[in-house]
């Protein structure tokens, strides 16, 4: 619905004062949000306007690095609000009056996808993010999925999404080059005030590790329990200024690297692509403005340990990277998959950080985090962020709850302590439905509104652990249940072993046997027989595989996860 006139144009005088009326507003309200996270987060008092609504408060201020420059909070804004317009006309739409219409984007790790996903939303449509690195066949199911209505390319990605918009019949809009994006500023007036509350904002597509990718429509409401738990909780604010470089097609590198620090005014350092040099480089420079936060996936942390082993032999460089990541860098996050403890460790020894370990997915947004000051259990991932109720339920005849807790309580069944069940998971950052699936979708919620992860947790030692995926990580072998990712955690402590994936691999006595899919390090050999010899002085006898298939690399997709499904599939047809 659409009201008041809220942004004036943005080189007019009305801007600045409206500039000015906003950043008043953020000082004055934005210190009792954060002091009183636990209360506001579950509650009315979260802000549902998205987080391009505050970045006029911000004006001048660098926003975005990227590899053709800088971008200002204001030239962000600017540059949106001109391509929601073509994106209004092309629809012959208002300004604002998509009314959730999808806007199916291909950009790149730059600032040109800021600027695709603010311009949607200012157009009242509902973002679709592409990643360029999927096949045809992917990009095209996920446009037709998603019943797309306008196509829209930043300026490298033009060839590729114009035969779609051919085919389908879809209006289809070019962005012009990112170091160009000013050029779109001046075409609009004012913007609408909407009502966010429940305005549809994005549908994000699932990494399909168990079944046909499904699109996970978030509502602008649930974005924003997602960025406001964790500004409270990691402690975001307009002084970090973190490295970017994960892809934009899932919430971890949308939301927790993007709209985070965008919504508090810090500064985000986008590389296009990882590269372990180019990483090492940001993260030791002394040049302004420096990075002091970090975030990417377990397979991120193991390529850059590899490189610093391959090439900061000298002591001298090893004490200057250690000392120069204690002294500038605040905060390491590791997530998105299970994180080896042997990585952990390293990472600890070179750099002095302990990675904080998370829980999230992408129909929840996280879930459960280690704490920003004090101890984090390695291979846990902590406790309940504030907002988020869990639960874990054993899968009997009455769905026996072991354990329930939020971000102040746990409660515990006493005579179920150590119990393994599924996950559950309530609160206001939870997804509104998989898109065109009402089956799918009430399948994964209970009668009484819980999500259902699908991932078998246990509360232990006072925080909550992850076992895995309970269709592919939970192994049924001679009467026990066996989790893949404890025993990947322990085979990763094997000297020869570069990568591993463990899976149950059927068996008409046992029901499934331990199978270890493994990688090795360059230049090693290893044996089923030297392995179970190993693992003997390391594991439960339970636990140590009795089958081993070596591959020259482990597949696993730009998240890091392997496709266990795939993996069966291939070895066990």
């Amino acid at each position: 619905m659409l009201s008041t006139f809220v942004a004036p144009a943005c080189n007019s005088l009305r801007w600045k004062v409206y500039c000015r009326t906003l950043r008043l507003n953020q000082l004055l309200y934005e210190p009792f949000l954060i002091r009183n996270a636990h209360q506001w987060t579950a509650s009315s008092r979260i802000s549902k306007k998205p987080v391009f609504t505050r970045a006029p408060s911000f004006g001048d201020k660098v926003a975005i690095i990227d590899s053709t420059g800088s971008h200002s909070y204001k030239q962000l804004y600017c540059s949106s609000l001109g391509l929601a317009g073509k994106i209004s006309r092309a629809l012959n739409s208002d300004l604002g009056a998509l009314k959730g219409k999808r806007i199916t984007f291909l950009c790149d790790n730059d600032a040109s996808y800021t600027v695709a996903q603010w311009a949607t939303w200012m157009s009242g449509g509902t973002a679709v993010p592409l990643y360029r690195k999927h096949p045809p066949s992917e990009l095209e199911y996920i446009i037709t999925d998603s019943q797309s209505s306008l196509l829209l390319a930043s300026h490298p990605h033009s060839e590729t999404l114009e035969p779609f918009a051919g085919a389908l019949g879809l209006p289809y809009l070019v962005m012009p080059p990112t170091s160009k994006l000013d050029s779109l500023s001046g075409s609009e007036t004012d913007f609408p005030m909407m009502d966010w509350t429940e305005q549809p904002a994005m549908i994000i597509y699932t990494s399909g590790t168990t079944g046909r990718p499904k699109g996970v429509l978030h509502s602008h409401s649930n974005i924003q329990a997602m960025i406001q738990c964790l500004v409270s909780e990691w402690g975001w604010s307009k002084d970090d200024v973190i490295l970017h470089t994960l892809p934009l097609h899932h919430v971890h590198g949308i939301v927790n690297k993007l709209l985070c620090p965008l919504s508090v005014g810090a500064t985000c350092i986008m590389l296009p692509e990882f590269h372990p040099d180019k990483v090492w480089e940001m993260l030791l420079s002394s040049e302004a403005p420096r990075v002091n936060v970090y975030m990417a996936v377990p397979t991120i942390y193991s390529k850059l340990i590899q490189y610093y082993d391959q090439h900061f032999t000298q002591p001298h460089v090893k004490d200057y990277v250690k000392a120069v990541c204690k002294e500038r860098i605040r905060l390491m996050v590791s997530g998105s998959a299970a994180l080896p403890l042997p990585t952990l460790q390293r990472w600890e020894n070179i750099t002095g950080h302990t990675l904080l370990e998370r829980y999230g997915m992408t129909e929840i947004g996280m879930a459960l985090s280690n704490p920003l000051h004090g101890p984090r259990i390695p291979g846990a991932v902590g406790l309940p962020l504030p907002g988020v109720d869990v639960r874990i339920v054993m899968n009997n005849s009455v769905n026996t709850t072991i354990v329930e807790g939020n971000h102040r309580d746990t409660k515990l069944r006493s005579d179920f302590e150590g119990k393994e069940g599924e996950l559950l998971v309530r609160g206001p950052s939870v997804f509104k439905e998989y898109w065109n699936k009402p089956q799918e979708t009430k399948e994964s919620f209970t009668d009484d509104g819980w999500f259902r992860t699908g991932d078998t947790a246990v509360f232990r030692d006072g925080v909550y652990w992850i076992m895995g995926r309970t269709s592919v990580d939970i192994i049924k072998s001679g009467g026990y249940k066996i989790s893949a990712l404890d025993v990947e955690r322990h085979l990763l402590a094997h000297p020869d072993i570069a990568d591993v994936a463990v899976i149950g691999a059927p068996d008409a006595t046992w029901g499934q046997r331990v199978t270890a899919v493994v990688q090795l390090k360059q230049g090693t050999s290893l044996t089923l027989t030297d392995l179970k010899s190993w693992a003997r002085e390391h594991m439960a006898p339970y636990n140590i595989p009795t089958g081993l298939l070596l591959v020259d690399e482990m597949p696993r997709n730009q998240m890091g996860k392997v496709n266990k499904k795939d993996l069966l599939r291939q070895f066990f047809p």
